[in-house]
């Protein structure tokens, strides 16, 4: 099991990308430091067992994000590398959404929206169980249109779920274009403070900022969900992916594996 060093994250996010030959590379990216942080600091498994009762539970609602997740359960030894080498391929446990048959994937997601309300009720479960578990949940911006999103908040607000901690992937872009245009939500700190959350907004590739807010937000149990809005970049880790819109639907070819990899080579 691997220090889950981002770097590392992007480049098993590459690979599969390009054997699979499929798409939501820049997706991927703009999570790899958020997930690296969580699974080597944060998140509990004992025994190392991704289905233990007393895990704490790793929403991705945002579902196309999955390739980044999947790099991290290889390093938590859940996934076999042959796993990843046929990503994608006819028959594989992995597909391009984040799927609940893959062990260390809580719920299938990829119909943007309803994960927070999975996790509202995983996180009011462990409450009312009181096992001391904590819920955190993924969501993109861009997800945040959806208002499935907004009722769930109010519920957390409501059930006092201070055991949930919600991550907002803040990287400026959707599927269709910038999400100040698609839909402009303005600050989302503020909004998620309006719900009565406690929030907090950090650089989200900025893993002691982020393993920072992460531990002081986990320690806050004050009756207040949490929310962790991180400043990202889509594409981030390679210079010509990096804010390009393009690449959440462009496939790899040989040359661009080519580049992209040379640029991730280990430091």
């Amino acid at each position: 099991m691997s220090d889950f060093n981002a770097r590392h994250i992007r480049r098993t996010v590459l690979q599969m990308a390009y054997a699979g030959a499929t798409v939501h590379v820049a997706c991927a990216f703009s999570l790899a430091d958020i997930l690296a942080v969580l699974y080597r600091r944060h998140l509990r498994y004992p025994d190392n067992d991704p289905d233990g009762p007393g895990r704490d539970y790793m929403v991705l609602s945002k579902g196309h994000g999955v390739m980044a997740q999947y790099a991290c359960l290889h390093e938590k030894g859940w996934l076999a590398p042959d796993a990843l080498a046929n990503y994608y391929g006819d028959g594989t446990l992995l597909k391009g959404l984040s799927d609940a048959h893959v062990p260390g994937c809580e719920v299938t997601s990829g119909s943007l929206g309803h994960g927070l309300s999975v996790g509202v009720g995983m996180a009011l479960a462990a409450k009312l169980g009181d096992t001391g578990q904590r819920c955190y949940v993924l969501l993109g911006d861009g997800e945040m249109n959806e208002g499935p999103i907004w009722e769930a908040m109010l519920f957390a607000a409501h059930r006092k779920l201070d055991n949930l901690l919600v991550i907002v992937d803040e990287n400026g872009l959707q599927a269709m274009g910038k999400t100040s245009e698609v839909m402009d939500l303005g600050s989302l700190r503020a909004k998620f403070e309006s719900f009565n959350f406690e929030a907090v907004d950090v650089d989200g590739h900025d893993e002691a900022a982020l393993d920072a807010a992460f531990t002081a937000l986990e320690n806050k149990r004050d009756g207040r969900p949490k929310a962790l809005v991180a400043r990202t970049v889509k594409g981030k880790g390679v210079s010509f992916m990096e804010h390009q819109n393009l690449w959440h639907y462009t496939r790899l070819d040989a040359a661009t594996f080519a580049a992209a990899m040379s640029e991730l080579e280990p430091v």
